[in-house]
């Protein structure tokens, strides 16, 4: 090992550890260096250097010995024959817990390098959840794994590089540990553009030079003000991180002579009334930019950060950015949930942050349960991870942070899934808006519900929260099961009734048959699988009253389904023929999809005519919902003819869905969704609107049509 390494750890943590931890450390460096004996990382350095890199960058957080423990020991499990049975006997549970959380699921095989990706992450996150220090130890190796990242393939840094700018260093930011933050974002940079990093580097050097004297004059024109005002203060300058420049030239298309503002001031005071005193006088020192002022100190991140942010207008014209903050703020913004370890004071806030912390976690690991496979969880937890947010206020002005782009939908889940479920309208600013509508900083928010209200496929499309996506998801298939498991069951009762008997007649005897056979969990799991297409009823049937597949098969030739119009998605009206009420149906059972009903000249069916999941259907006498079907009118082209077209579809009593247009020379060709109760209503739009002169045809149009 690297004597000299391991000796400046042994100092660094004897500086605030027990004599009794930092012996512990000790056993733990010569049991991590025994294991790896003879192992070099790619670059041909001993590997224990790599363990002792990340136990010390975890140091200056002030991590307890049992932290400083797991990082010695983190690839342990991993590259060696040593156990984690053997890391808990040595050093205890809680340590061979964190190591276990960061060990790869290398044992297991995934079909694709994403989905061993998201799986990890997801073991990660959960270990995570647990213990917090689980993810402040895989931060720190995978910062040292980017610092020596030259020693790597071209195609290797890459994907690592990506992995870390997606995932690890947004982690950093949500957990608002800054430093780390802004040097992965900045070595990410390095490998995935080396010459606009090189570039930029350069250019940055330069400009350090020429800029030395101005950013001296407006430090001392800064203290000079508030030592005026009688503000103790500590004022500093800082470089903007690399990253950071070249994000803001593509955001805003600068060259990066016209990034001015690559220097920053901090001003460290010491009490948050301090804080507005200072912004006061700043504004009178400096004229402020009109809207670049945001207070995180009333609405702090949700990761926790406070401070005062505030664009001046500083000499020459030079735009200079300030931030205002307490020293305690400051050492939360730099080692955000590190905070517990590193600082003893102020445990409210921290507490807070922790709490903060937790929440998100929770709603992580809510998301992971309700995913259907680890890719999906790791979109979601992408999503989640968008640093920049929004600040809303409930009707009672609770603040709520959501990701940029959210909409009225993601605040109603987070306020609580029952009220996203039965979210009908929202209100934004006391003004009814459209559900789809995206939230801005300081929008009041309001949602408006209904007891049988249920989500929208439809909302997937526009929700960005993972919470909103997986309760939404969640949500629809307790729906579809449960709708599919009605029409399972009036198709097996349809099944037994054919033949003279009754459903509910069998025993609890033959259904326990059925269940072991068949290792379904419940009867509704059976009626759910036959609604979904996943089993016949004629076979379900046969096999509850033990009768020939004959007898069904003759019995079903005459049994004929009633479509009552109000399955909801256990029943589909099929989009290339639209059936409506006094149509001639037929319907097929779809696996996985459910009974999907087609008009009987449906060009659609005739391909697949002849499969036993054919079943005979029939509409109920007693529909009242409405149904979409599609004309296509070819009119002449003369002012105001979609006026009278719309105005006599109104006289019809139908709604407009939907209506393009096609120009066909001297006519144009219109098509139109209507909303229709059943063939005698479609017949009254089809007569009022032959009534209008500029109509020369009238087609009631197949989607394929179009």
């Amino acid at each position: 090992m690297s004597q000299a390494d391991a000796d400046a750890l042994l100092q660094e943590v004897s500086a605030y550890l027990k004599s009794e931890d930092v012996a512990q450390i000790q056993a733990a460096l010569d049991f991590s260096s025994s294991a790896h004996q003879g192992q070099l990382r790619q670059s041909g350095a001993p590997y224990i250097t790599h363990p002792i890199a990340v136990a010390r960058i975890l140091t200056p957080l002030h991590l307890d010995a049992q932290a400083i423990t797991a990082a010695l020991l983190h690839d342990v499990a991993e590259d060696t024959s040593i156990g984690i049975e053997q890391i808990a006997e040595r050093f205890g549970k809680p340590v061979a817990d964190l190591v276990d959380g960061l060990s790869k699921l290398d044992k297991l095989k995934f079909e694709t390098r994403e989905d061993a990706q998201a799986e990890n992450f997801r073991k990660m996150l959960m270990a995570m959840a647990r213990d917090v220090r689980v993810i402040l130890i895989k931060l720190a190796d995978r910062l040292h794994n980017m610092r020596t990242l030259d020693s790597v393939s071209r195609e290797k840094s890459r994907r690592i590089a990506h992995e870390t700018m997606d995932i690890y260093a947004p982690i950093a930011n949500r957990l608002g540990l800054n430093d780390v933050f802004q040097e992965l974002e900045d070595l990410c940079f390095k490998y995935l553009h080396p010459n606009r990093y090189a570039v930029l580097s350069k250019a940055l050097k330069v400009a350090r030079g020429n800029r030395r004297e101005v950013v001296s004059k407006i430090l001392e024109a800064i203290r000079a003000r508030l030592d005026g005002n009688n503000i103790p203060a500590e004022v500093r300058g800082r470089e903007k991180h690399l990253y950071g420049i070249y994000r803001k030239m593509q955001s805003k298309s600068l060259a990066f002579s016209q990034v001015l503002d690559i220097y920053g001031f901090r001003v460290l005071v010491n009490d948050v009334p301090s804080c507005y005193l200072a912004l006061g006088a700043l504004h009178s020192l400096y004229k402020p930019f009109p809207g670049k002022f945001k207070d995180y100190i009333a609405i702090p991140k949700g990761n926790g950060y406070q401070s005062l942010h505030t664009a001046l207008f500083g000499p020459f014209g030079t735009p200079i950015e300030v931030q205002i903050r307490t020293h305690e703020m400051n050492r939360l913004a730099e080692s955000g949930v590190a905070s517990h370890w590193l600082y003893k004071t102020s445990e409210t806030q921290i507490n807070e942050l922790h709490q903060k912390t937790h929440q998100w976690l929770q709603n992580l690991l809510e998301s992971l349960a309700q995913s259907g496979d680890s890719v999906e969880f790791l979109e979601h937890l992408k999503v989640d991870l968008f640093p920049d947010e929004v600040y809303v206020f409930s009707p009672k002005g609770k603040i709520y942070a959501m990701p940029r782009g959210a909409t009225t939908v993601d605040f109603a889940y987070a306020v609580h899934t029952d009220i996203g479920n039965r979210c009908v309208a929202t209100k934004v600013n006391s003004e009814l808006v459209p559900l789809r509508t995206e939230l801005h900083n300081g929008d009041r928010v309001e949602i408006v519900t209904a007891p049988h209200a249920h989500p929208n496929p439809a909302w997937l499309g526009y929700v960005v929260t993972s919470k909103a996506r997986g309760e939404i998801r969640h949500a629809l298939k307790s729906m579809h099961l449960n709708e599919s498991s009605k029409l399972g069951e009036r198709l097996l009762s349809q099944a037994f009734n054919s033949i003279g008997q009754k459903l509910n007649e069998v025993d609890d005897a033959h259904w326990e048959k059925l269940l072991k056979e068949t290792g379904a969990k419940s009867r509704q799991d059976i009626f759910a699988d036959i609604g979904l297409g996943k089993r016949l009823n004629i076979v379900v049937a046969r096999q509850l009253a033990s009768i020939s597949d004959t007898v069904f098969s003759d019995a079903m030739g005459n049994a004929v389904v009633t479509i009552q119009g109000t399955e909801g998605m256990a029943v589909q009206f099929a989009k290339c023929c639209r059936p409506i009420p006094g149509d001639p149906i037929i319907g097929v059972i779809k696996s996985g999809q459910g009974l999907v009903v087609h008009t009987h000249d449906c060009p659609t069916l005739r391909k697949g005519r002849g499969s036993e999941q054919w079943l005979d259907v029939a509409w109920d006498k007693n529909i009242t919902r409405a149904f979409d079907v599609s004309l296509k009118l070819i009119v002449a082209n003369r002012r105001g003819v979609l006026a009278k077209v719309a105005s006599a579809i109104a006289e019809a009593e139908s709604n407009i869905e939907n209506v393009n247009f096609s120009n066909e020379g001297e006519y144009t060709a219109i098509y139109f969704t209507l909303q229709v109760n059943n063939r005698i209503h479609l017949a009254n739009i089809m007569r009022n609107l032959r009534k209008i002169s500029e109509v020369v045809r009238i087609i009631r149009a197949k989607s394929a049509d179009k």
